[in-house]
């Protein structure tokens, strides 16, 4: 009835139960997709703040600067740690809402270093706890060898300082 050369499929159980094989084929896709989503514990805790009391200072009296550093970094150097400061400022004295424009960048953050959603949602985090979150993104982008007051370019010069390139040949030779 059935070649030997395919796999027969069973009928499911008139029980209604799933099969063995069922079962077994779902376990191993539950644990490749666990296994890609996987996500990371951050480096320190939503609390601990104190932890760099110049840097929790600074975030305290003037959030646009930090911010600024971490959006220019997970922006990976596309706008300016300036620009995205001054947007902050602005969104912060006409609408008081800036946590909108921040929590963004923990969510993309996140995603990039595969970080954890906790203690509950990014939006959550920054509506409620926003400079705490702006004081932990600061320590995790630290924590993964940042240097903040570089700025995205300046952290990938530094990064290829050991990388000797070759020197720039003319394509004209002139004597």
């Amino acid at each position: 009835m059935y070649s030997s050369s395919e796999p027969s499929e069973q009928p499911p159980p008139s029980d209604g139960q799933p099969s063995l094989a069922s079962l077994q084929s779902q376990y191993a896709v539950g644990i490749s997709a666990s296994a890609m989503m996987s996500t990371h514990k951050w480096s320190s805790g939503l609390c601990d703040c104190c932890s760099d009391v110049s840097i929790c200072c600074l975030i305290c009296w003037c959030p646009c600067i930090p911010f600024g550093q971490i959006a220019e970094i997970v922006d990976k150097g596309n706008t300016s740690c300036d620009v995205h400061g001054a947007l902050y400022t602005v969104i912060l004295l006409l609408t008081g809402c800036q946590w909108i424009y921040s929590f963004m960048y923990r969510s993309k953050m996140r995603q990039q270093y595969m970080l954890s959603e906790e203690p509950c949602n990014d939006c959550l985090v920054h509506c409620c706890c926003e400079r705490c979150a702006i004081c932990q993104e600061y320590r995790e982008l630290q924590h993964r060898g940042f240097d903040m007051s570089l700025g995205w370019h300046g952290n990938m010069e530094r990064q290829n300082q050991g990388i000797v390139m070759p020197p720039f040949a003319h394509t004209e030779m002139k004597r």
